[in-house]
């Protein structure tokens, strides 16, 4: 696997790396060993699937506090989305920054979204399916999330929105949850 830093730490887009022949190819697409070499070990305690409907679908920014903080490894299986994770942590000199990349069924790349940081994404193609590992089982009290069209951020989504759920259009902006995160998520 090659592991591509990014500009929030300990994010990483991870690329496969396939071996392919007359059958098609074969690939790890997680390797404890591999992923503990550049700083990454966890244990995988649940894995979800996410399939959307129509491109234009935005699911986050989600995070789970601490001590329920979950590192993702996130993937997309089936259609294309572009994927965002945004710095939480109160100690980061990137706190409030995020960064996106396209991950698609074709160019089968996954990204880390490490613990203490926020996560969503928004479909780019009609019939899209998401699987992630997370390192803490889903925990409904420790689940929080910040509005995906929050002017604080500034997430430059590359396509407008279509559905979002009441949910996601009802946590606070950045600015306005600050001092909680920063309290709630410090090491």
């Amino acid at each position: 696997m090659i592991f591509e830093t990014t500009p929030i730490a300990g994010s990483f887009v991870v690329e496969i790396q396939q071996r392919s022949d007359d059958r098609g190819f074969f690939a790890r697409s997680f390797c404890q060993s591999e992923f503990a070499e550049v700083g990454l070990s966890y244990t995988v305690a649940q894995e979800n699937v996410s399939f959307n409907y129509v491109a234009g679908t935005c699911r986050g920014i989600h995070f789970q506090l601490p001590p329920h903080a979950e590192l993702k490894l996130v993937r997309c299986t089936a259609g294309a989305i572009f994927d965002v994770v945004v710095d939480l942590r109160p100690e980061s000199a990137d706190f409030g920054s995020w960064f996106g990349v396209e991950l698609t069924a074709e160019n089968r790349k996954a990204l880390v979204i490490p613990e203490r940081c926020g996560h969503g994404y928004l479909t780019l193609k009609d019939s899209t399916e998401v699987t992630y590992q997370v390192s803490h089982p889903y925990t409904p009290g420790a689940e929080s999330g910040l509005r995906p069209d929050d002017v604080t951020l500034d997430i430059r989504w590359p396509i407008p929105f279509v559905v979002v759920s009441d949910k996601d259009l009802m946590w606070d902006s950045l600015i306005s949850q600050r001092a909680a995160i920063e309290a709630s998520m410090a090491p």
